[in-house]
């Protein structure tokens, strides 16, 4: 430590001169991480202020300078990474939207289109984007993250933490409270709950239509992430029948095949290295293609911006009425991935993805539509290839490269999109477990699901096989699109009534004018369903039904084992009888023993039949328990609680998860490691205990896990019989729990056990 005692110092020069040197001795001793004590003799304290020096404050003010310095340095280097962020986002999150200029026009079925028609089509377009993208995703929709995470997913688990609406009795609602959280996202306003919460507290019928509500919304994104890539790179490589028109459709077909084959062999590398690939295209593409669209409105029709007065929209509609209506289901197209915005915050942030749009994505596609729709104004019949028609012929082979590549590059926004949702409803027990990857050590949410990308790919190849044209995708994509925007904006209404306190009136003021404008969108695009809407449809009420076959069967398992528990009581009567031999057994329950600080009197009955028939129990025996909250994250400490049983050498273990945090620890053996570094901590001032844990951590690890299956009999009903026979099927199709964990195949152990139905 250093000590500096200060002496009465008057006049101007001296004082300034010692407070320099008390400032670079402070600074000097920073720099080393020497702790400084100042002292003013009592000399100084008697004398009058006017003429003497103190340096205390001398002191604060150096300390405060140093703070406010560093705080501007550290807001500088936040914001860099904040740009560097939001130059990723146009390779990840933004593809879909900024290359929709591909196929607005090509997929509207225009007949002898007129300049009023253009620009009541540009109005809607304009207003479309500005109303949808703008208001609803970067002001108010990005601001309903859960921890980071966004989708409908997880702002219905945003509600369950706020409001007692989940009907996951095994899931426990971990709030910020109780996670020791400094400052959420957005403020809570602490009130009295309101009606609309206390009618869905009490309503079971209104809780699982919410539920239902947010599963649908993530299967419909996933049809989105099935039919984006297959659109995008279809209209990109059609582009070659311009000046080829001997180019045959099949031919088409077979390369859009095969770069989407490509595409997804490269999402095992994950969204940071593919991000990195693919920024450089899509920033190129993002900015050249508005050039054009100024030089095209400067060349073709220069008055195209008095398109923006809300008046064109309604002049197109009084014109054309029911056929503008159906126009509807071709513009809202351009608005195709902005969902994304928010199911990929969690591979980046809010603030990048603000920066990304309102500087470069939003202002590129007002241009360019403004662009194209001022060639189109001069060349009507041009509007089944509304944009390589706009492209002037010098440029026209640099821009089919460019947008061949940013259609490629396109179908990553809801690819990444899919992963993070599967990952999302996995870790809450709603999908059959499949492989989720971390493809990051520093963002959580960036994951890779090799099941998952493999059956989309399956998917989007069948798409561009199955079509086979541009046009006929166009009418299957603008069903999910809408759809998905529409469920949103219901579950952000809800999000604004329950968690942020948002009066009524204002609330209503968003939803008035979002339901409209989008019904009106979700009205129009219906008349597509016989036209190719089905297949997203289709592909979301399969998705559906396995989720919900799924999680039939885990909540009757839950039902089973709460009906037939192992008490505290019956596990001592259980262990007397039992042959305690060396070693450290994991034994996985599915059953919450540690609860609020609490113990809780119960395990799984596979205990007592496993116990029964081996007749034998480790030396140290944990009954280890996962709890996978309704939070994206749970902090450090608060992720392991251990709790001593009665018999000897038994404990209760809980480990909690967020559905973004990664299920593989850091440490060399794992899961292991983590409930050992616990143990010890526990039992560290029981020397005895502590010694036993250690010997039984030397002798070896198992890890024991139960191998449940349901025993339907003639006795069962119908619908357990269709359901628990669906959910026998899924649960042997998936993936052991006990491999996501990273635990070696040597240490696992599987009892078999039937439950009856």
């Amino acid at each position: 430590m250093i000590r500096l005692s200060l002496l009465a110092v008057s006049g101007r020069g001296p004082r300034r001169s010692c407070a320099r040197v008390l400032a670079a001795a402070i600074s000097m001793a920073r720099l080393a991480a020497i702790p400084v004590m100042t002292h003013c003799s009592p000399s100084i304290a008697s004398k009058p202020l006017g003429n003497l020096l103190c340096f205390q404050p001398c002191l604060m003010a150096t300390a405060s300078m140093d703070v406010e310095a560093g705080r501007k340095g550290s807001d500088r280097k936040g914001f860099y990474q904040e740009l560097i962020l939001a130059y990723k986002t146009l390779g990840v999150v933004f593809g879909g939207l900024v290359t929709s200029p591909l196929y607005v026009y090509p997929s509207m079925n225009l007949t002898n289109p007129t300049e009023e028609d253009y620009l009541g089509l540009y109005s809607i377009m304009f207003w479309t984007l500005t109303l949808i993208g703008v208001v609803k995703y970067i002001c108010i929709a990005l601001n309903a993250d859960d921890h980071g995470e966004g989708g409908t997913f997880a702002m219905y688990s945003l509600l369950c933490q706020h409001a007692n609406i989940s009907i996951l009795p095994s899931k426990k609602i971990y709030t910020e409270e109780e996670q020791g959280s400094t400052a959420p996202a957005r403020a809570v306003v602490p009130r009295r709950p309101s009606k609309l919460r206390s009618f869905i507290e009490r309503s079971l019928t209104a809780r699982r239509l919410l539920l239902m509500t947010a599963i649908l919304g993530m299967c419909m994104l996933i049809g989105d992430g099935i039919l984006t890539p297959a659109i995008s790179v279809m209209s990109a490589i059609d582009g070659l029948r311009g000046p080829f028109p001997s180019v045959s459709k099949p031919t088409v077909e077979a390369l859009s095949a095969a770069i989407l084959i490509g595409l997804f062999l490269l999402q095992k590398y994950g969204t940071s290295k593919v991000s990195f690939m693919f920024s450089p295209i899509m920033a190129a593409w993002t900015f050249t293609t508005p050039v054009i669209g100024v030089y095209s409105i400067w060349r073709y029709y220069p008055g195209i911006f008095k398109a923006i007065s809300p008046h064109y929209v309604v002049r197109f509609f009084v014109a054309n009425q029911k056929r503008g209506w159906q126009l509807l289901g071709g513009t809202v197209l351009c608005i195709t991935g902005a969902e994304a915005m928010f199911a990929d915050l969690g591979h980046f942030s809010k603030r990048s993805i603000q920066i990304a749009f309102l500087s470069g994505v939003y202002p590129s596609l007002v241009l360019t539509y403004a662009g194209q729709t001022a060639y189109l104004i001069t060349h009507a019949g041009d509007f089944a290839d509304g944009f390589y028609k706009f492209v002037p012929r010098p440029v026209y082979w640099p821009m089919f490269a460019i947008a061949t590549a940013a259609a490629i590059v396109a179908s990553q926004s809801l690819i990444s999109a899919t992963f993070s949702v599967v990952k999302q409803s996995v870790a809450l027990d709603y999908f059959p477990r499949v492989t989720v990857v971390h493809t990051s050590r520093s963002k959580e949410g960036e994951v890779y699901s090799p099941e998952t990308n493999y059956l989309l790919m399956l998917l989007c190849v069948g798409a561009v096989v199955g079509f086979g044209d541009g046009k006929d995708i166009g009418n299957a994509f603008g069903v999910v699109v809408v759809m998905v925007m529409l469920i949103t904006t219901v579950l952000l209404s809800l999000v604004m009534l329950i968690i942020w306190g948002t009066h009524s009136a204002l609330v209503a003021l968003y939803l008035v004018p979002f339901l409209l404008l989008e019904g009106t969108y979700v009205s129009a695009v219906c008349t597509k369903i016989v036209k190719g809407g089905w297949l997203p449809f289709a592909v979301s009420l399969v998705l559906a039904l396995v989720m919900f076959g799924w999680y039939y069967g885990r909540q009757r398992k839950a039902e089973y084992e709460m009906a037939n528990k192992v008490t505290l009581e019956r596990l001592g009567e259980l262990v007397v009888g039992a042959h305690r031999v060396p070693g450290l057994c994991l034994f996985y329950n599915s059953m919450q023993l540690i609860q609020e600080e609490e113990q809780v009197g119960w395990l799984t009955p596979v205990l007592a039949h496993y116990i029964r028939n081996v007749r034998s129990l480790h030396r140290v025996t944990v009954f280890l328990t996962l709890r996978y909250l309704l939070v994206a994250k749970v902090d450090a400490k608060d992720r392991v609680a251990v709790r001593r049983l009665g018999p000897r050498g038994v404990y209760a273990c809980t480990v909690q998860y967020g559905y973004a945090d990664p299920l593989r620890e850091e440490e060399e053996d794992g899961l292991a490691e983590l409930v050992v570094r616990a143990l010890r901590e526990h039992v560290e001032e029981e020397d005895e205990a502590a010694q036993e844990v250690e010997e039984a951590r030397e002798a070896g690890v198992v890890h024991v896990r139960g191998k449940t299956r349901f025993h339907v009999t003639g006795d069962t009903g119908f619908f357990d019989r269709v359901l628990l026979g669906f959910y026998e099927i899924l649960h042997g199709a998936c993936r052991s729990a006990l491999p996501a964990l990273g635990i070696p195949l040597q240490q696992r152990v599987e009892i078999g056990m039937l439950y009856k139905a």
